[in-house]
């Protein structure tokens, strides 16, 4: 295994779900945990009590990964015992709306698109320059289940999995003469505030999607996340796929 102590651990969408479970499972491991996300009150919070459970540093940065100026003045301005990140979770990530194309909203694309790709390749342009120069890094991207398979409704929420599926393919390629490492961790229904989110904020209709569902938790992918991470040096685990035991594809799942 790679000790993940004292690594610098870049965490996006840190503010909740999943993201807030990276950040805890990589700080319970002796990691120095690098917070951003757009709500800083929560970040300020989550880093308290990271600080407070684990007593590993904590630094955090409000940030809209849509604005690229603001990712390259939130990553150049980091302070210099932060700025050489050892890891990397694109985490930031977001689903709107369940409209057939042709019903849907423009907002509710942009905002997908700009966050899930286009924030995506922000984080990380700014980031990899300082991984391949020192020789050391590692890339791990939350992508989905809906990076392999579309359904109804998930239209361009579906495309824009597909891109960071294709997206950590090509960077894969991009780094291959280098030690680093591009993983992707792709789960199915996770519990957290993606449906609220999708839902633009309707509680009945998020929980009806996990009814009847043992659906995962943000810990349970945040542990396949620190699983990729803590492999030797010369292993990749290039894609996992984390689903519920009662969910076969994005399409089928049992309900009780």
């Amino acid at each position: 295994m790679t000790s993940l102590r004292d690594k610098v651990v870049f965490v996006t969408g840190a503010s909740s779900g999943i993201g807030r479970a990276c950040a805890k499972a990589f700080a319970r491991e002796g990691s120095r945990v690098l917070l951003a996300a757009r709500r800083n009150d929560r970040l300020a919070a989550l880093a308290s009590e990271i600080k407070s459970e684990y007593g590993v540093p904590v630094h955090h940065v409000e940030l809209d990964v849509r604005r690229q100026p603001d990712v390259a003045k939130a990553l150049s301005g980091l302070p210099a015992e932060w700025a050489a990140i050892d890891i990397l979770v694109n985490n930031a990530g977001l689903s709107r709306g369940l409209d057939k194309l042709h019903e849907g909203l423009l907002s509710d694309w942009e905002e997908m698109i700009d966050t899930n790709v286009k924030g995506l390749l922000y984080v990380s342009r700014a980031v990899l320059p300082g991984m391949v120069d020192r020789g050391r890094g590692h890339v791990i991207n939350i992508g989905s289940i809906a990076g392999h398979d579309v359904y109804p409704g998930g239209n361009v929420y579906c495309a824009t999995k597909f891109a960071v599926n294709a997206l950590s393919r090509g960077l894969r390629m991009d780094l291959v003469a280098t030690p680093v490492r591009v993983s992707t961790v792709d789960p199915g229904m996770v519990e957290t505030e993606f449906s609220l989110v999708r839902f633009h904020g309707e509680s009945d209709r998020a929980s009806a999607v996990y009814k009847g569902i043992t659906a995962l938790t943000g810990d349970d992918v945040a542990d396949a996340v620190v699983y990729c991470a803590s492999r030797p040096a010369h292993v990749t685990i290039a894609e996992m796929i984390v689903m519920p035991t009662s969910q076969a594809s994005p399409m089928l799942a049992h309900r009780k």
